[in-house]
C-alpha cells in the first residue's frame, strides 16, 4: 500500500486503541504501543516508511527532550549524590555482567560482548518519562530523582560507546563544540522568547527549541553520532525555563504524546520477530535475567542506603531496569559497524524492547508510589546528611477513612496510606 494517508491513519488508529486500552487496563501506553507493534509486524505485515521512520526518530529525541527538561534543576543539585551514585551503578553493574557472560559463555567475540554490555546497561529515558507522566510522579521528587539517576546511566551508556568505538573526526569535534554553545546560550535564549513573545498563536518559542533541536539532530547525524544525547542535554539545560512556564511544558508535550511518540513506540515492537525469538529463547531469557539481576543487586540496595522505602526502592530499581531508546540504537550502531551480526543484533533487540515492558509492567502493577502518599526525598536526603543522626524512621498514617478524593479535609483516597517521615527522637502519630 503505498496511499500516505491510508498508512498513517493505519499507524494512528493503533496508537487510538493503544490509548484507550492503556486507560481501559491502567497501564503504560507506552508498552500497549510496543505491543501493537509486535502484533502488527508479525500478523498484519506492518512496516515503517521513510517519513514514519522519521517522525519515530524525532519523536524519541522530542521525548528525550521534555525528559530532561523535566529534570528541576534544584532538585537535582539537592539530589545529586543519590542520582550520580544510583544513575552510575545502574550502568556499570550489568555492563560488566552481560559483557562477561557475552564474552565467557555465549562465545561472543571482544567488539560483540563490549556491544551487548553497553546496549543492555542502559535505562530507557523515553519508557521511564511516558511512566512519570502518567503517573503524575514527574513533577514529584521521586520521579525527578529517578529520571535524573537515568539521565546518568544513559550519559555512560554514549560515554562508553563513545570511547570503545568512536570515530574521532573534525565532524564531531564540530558536533561537540555546537553542543556546548547550544548548551551555554540556550537557557537564556528560551527565557527570552517565553519574555517576549508569549502566548502567540504561532508559537515562537516552541518553533525555536525545535529548530535547536533538528540542526543538532542534523550535526549528530553528520558526525556519526545519536541526536538523542544532545536532545537530552538542551532539555536538561533549559529545565530551569519549563519549570517557571508550566504551559509551555503541555504544549510540547502533547504535540510529543498526540503525534510524535506513537510512531516511535510502535516502531519499536516491529523490531521483534517471534520466529527468531523462539529461535534465540534461551540466550534472550539469559540476557534478560542477567540485565535486571544485575540492577537489582546494585540499585535497590543502593536505594535503601539513602533511606528510599521499600516500594519506592522496588518501583525505581525496576524502572531503572528498563531499555528502549540507548538499548537500540546501541545494539544499531553495532550491527551497521559490522560489530555484531543479525542474529547478535535480533537477541540483543528483543532483549531491550522485553527489558521495556517486563519489569515497567511488574512495576506499575505492583508497586507504583500513591502521589499523594510519596515521601518527599529532599527530606530524606537531608537527614542521611546529618554526620551523627540516623535515617528518619518511617511511620505509617492512615488516610482519613470515608472522605472522597478533594473533599474538604481528605488528605489522600480512601484506600490509600500517607507515608510520613518523623525524625526517630520524636513520637509518631498515635
Amino acid at each position: 500500500m503505498d496511499n500516505v494517508y491510508l498508512i498513517a491513519a493505519a499507524w494512528m488508529g493503533l496508537a487510538l486503541v493503544a490509548s484507550l486500552v492503556s486507560i481501559r487496563l491502567g497501564i503504560s501506553v507506552a508498552l500497549v504501543e510496543i505491543g501493537l507493534g509486535v502484533i502488527g509486524g508479525n500478523f498484519f505485515g506492518l512496516h515503517t516508511t521513510p517519513w514514519i521512520d522519521f517522525l519515530a526518530m524525532f519523536g524519541s529525541g522530542l521525548l528525550t527532550f521534555l525528559a530532561g527538561a523535566e529534570i528541576d534543576p534544584e532538585s537535582l543539585r539537592r539530589h545529586a549524590r543519590v542520582s550520580f551514585i544510583v544513575g552510575a551503578i545502574s550502568f556499570a553493574a550489568p555492563f560488566a555482567v552481560v559483557f562477561v557472560f557475552a564474552r565467557l559463555v555465549a562465545g561472543w567475540n571482544l567488539a560483540a560482548a563490549e556491544i551487548a554490555g553497553i546496549a543492555l546497561s542502559t535505562t530507557s529515558v523515553a519508557v521511564v518519562y511516558a511512566v512519570m507522566i502518567e503517573s503524575g510522579l514527574a513533577e514529584r521528587d521521586l520521579g525527578k530523582t529517578i529520571l535524573a539517576a537515568c539521565f546518568v546511566t544513559d550519559l555512560g551508556t554514549v560515554l562508553a560507546l563513545g570511547i570503545l568505538f568512536a570515530d574521532f573526526s573534525p565532524l564531531l569535534l564540530v558536533f561537540v563544540a555546537a553542543t556546548a554553545i547550544a548548551l551555554y546560550v540556550m537557557p537564556r535564549w528560551t527565557r527570552w522568547f517565553v519574555v517576549h513573545v508569549p502566548g502567540r498563536v504561532s508559537e515562537p518559542e516552541i518553533k525555536f527549541l525545535l529548530f535547536v533541536l533538528f540542526a543538532l539532530g542534523g550535526l549528530a547525524s553528520q558526525a556519526k553520532s545519536e541526536a538523542v544525547l544532545p536532545a537530552y542535554l538542551v532539555g536538561l539545560a533549559v529545565a530551569g525555563v519549563f519549570v517557571r512556564d508550566r504551559v509551555l511544558v503541555h504544549r510540547m508535550r502533547a504535540i510529543a504524546f498526540s503525534l510524535l511518540t506513537p510512531f516511535y513506540f510502535i516502531k519499536a515492537g516491529l523490531f521483534v520477530s517471534l520466529p527468531a525469538v523462539i529461535t534465540g529463547a534461551g540466550l534472550i531469557v539469559a540476557f534478560l535475567g542477567l540485565k535486571v539481576g544485575a540492577k537489582m543487586v546494585g540499585v535497590w540496595p543502593t536505594s535503601r542506603a539513602f533511606g528510599m522505602p521499600v516500594r519506592e526502592a522496588n518501583y525505581a530499581t525496576l524502572l531503572m531496569s528498563t531499555g528502549l531508546t540507548f538499548g537500540t540504537i546501541s545494539a544499531l550502531f553495532g550491527l551497521t559497524n559490522g560489530l555484531i551480526d543479525q542474529a547478535a543484533y535480533t537477541v540483543l533487540v528483543t532483549t531491550v524492547i522485553l527489558s521495556a515492558v517486563v519489569p515497567t509492567l511488574v512495576a506499575t502493577t505492583f508497586f507504583e508510589p500513591r502521589v499523594s502518599a510519596e515521601i518527599e526525598l529532599e527530606e530524606i536526603e537531608a537527614a542521611s546528611e546529618i554526620d551523627a543522626g540516623p535515617l528518619p524512621q518511617l511511620h505509617l498514617a492512615e488516610a482519613g477513612e470515608g472522605l472522597a478524593p478533594g473533599a474538604p479535609g481528605a488528605t489522600a483516597p480512601a484506600a490509600g496510606p500517607i507515608l510520613r517521615a518523623w525524625p526517630t527522637d520524636q513520637p509518631g502519630p498515635a
